[in-house]
This record gives structure tokens, sequence and C-alpha cells, in this order.
């Protein structure tokens, strides 16, 4: 009787295991299905609200997901503050071909002000000419239509400036998960000033960009 009473427990707590695993696992593919669809980062609170599961669940599931995708042409990265499923950077050529996304040319202009904005942020035009020494309303507009940076509020100073800052898609193309993760700019100077046209390559399918090219997607 003992030793029947025994192979029950243990078939029980087999049972139980199972049961815990089949759920990691239908968190897993909720979450894939989430990402598959999402055209943008999904934050931890994003997914957890989507699927009304605890963040030690969906981290769990996401860390599964991982397991299953160290095999595959896909990887689940972070950018923007979030999670996103992309395809390896070693497939970027290859996937270019079916997308063939449009290219944007940046100015060394350009990038000197992307770069004000993004360190300095949030930032007037007054203050970013202060720094160029140049009137920079044209590479602020341009900057604004490819979606690098966006009017974030005015500054309560007289006349009101607007003030702008990155977006997620400046997070996205140069493939940071925040701006925390910018290089740090003391660090940068014992370096050297990089040529202004040297773009990085986005952390997503697109191939290398030419040198001084960077590129956007609609």
């Amino acid at each position: 009787m003992e030793q029947v009473e025994a192979q029950l427990a243990g078939a029980g707590g087999r049972e139980v295991a199972a049961s815990g695993d089949d759920d990691v696992w239908q968190v897993a593919r909720s979450l894939e299905a989430l990402l598959f669809m999402s055209g943008a980062a999904l934050s931890l609170d994003d997914l957890c609200e989507l699927t009304g599961r605890e963040p030690q669940q969906v981290n769990a599931a996401l860390d599964t997901l991982r397991g299953e995708y160290e095999r595959s042409a896909l990887w689940i990265t972070n950018v923007a503050g979030g999670f996103r499923l992309a395809t390896r950077l070693e497939y970027g050529e290859l996937v270019a071909r079916l997308l063939q996304p449009k290219r944007f040319r940046l100015s060394r202009a350009a990038l000197e002000t992307l770069a004000i904005i993004a360190y300095k942020q949030p930032v007037t035009r007054p203050e970013m000419e202060g720094i160029r020494g140049v009137n920079v309303d044209g590479v602020v507009e341009t900057l604004v239509q490819y979606e690098l940076i966006r009017e974030c509020g005015r500054r309560h100073s007289p006349g009101r400036p607007i003030q702008y800052a990155t977006t997620e898609n400046f997070l996205t193309h140069f493939g940071l998960n925040s701006v925390q993760d910018l290089p740090d700019l003391d660090q940068l100077g014992r370096q050297g000033a990089p040529e202004g046209d040297d773009v990085p390559a986005p952390e997503t399918q697109a191939p290398e960009p030419e040198q001084g090219e960077a590129r956007c997607c609609d």
C-alpha cells in the first residue's frame, strides 16, 4: 500500500510540473503572437497588460522563447525600452532584397544637430544654434520628417520656444534600448570625434548602409 501511495504521489508531482510547463508555453506562444504582429517594441508593462500575466511569468516565457530561437533566424531583442521580434543581423542583406527599404542621407549638419538633441534633450532651436553657431531650421525640419525627433512641449521662457527630443524611431534605428545607452561624451572626447557622415547601421533586418547614409523604412 505504501508503495502504491508513493507511486501516486510521484505521478501527481509530475502532473503538476507538466501543468506548469504547459502554462509557460501558453504564455510564450501568446507573447510570440504579440511580438510578431507588433510593428514597434512592446514594454514589459505592455506584455503584462495584454496577456494578463505577472512580470515574472512574462519574463520566464520570454526566456523560453529566447531558448527556442537560439537556432532560428529570429531573435528577441531589447530596443526602445521594450522587446521586439526581429531577424538576425546576418540575414539583413537577404531581407532587404524583399523589403527594398527607402534610403535617406543624413548630412554632417543633420548628424551634428541630431547628436545635440540626443544628448541635451529637451532642447530648443535657439539652444541648438547656440552650440552649432548656425541656423538649424532646415535641419530640424528634416529630422522631424524622418521621425528621428519630435516636438515635446514648450520651454517656460520668453517666446515659449518649442522643445525637441528624440523618438522611439531614433532608438530603433540606432539599436538603442534607451538614451542612457548613448556613448559617454567624455569617452567620445578621449577617442576623438567620429566623422559626421558615419552613420551606425540599424539593429533590424536592413543591410549595412553605405558610408554617409542612414536608412528608414515606411
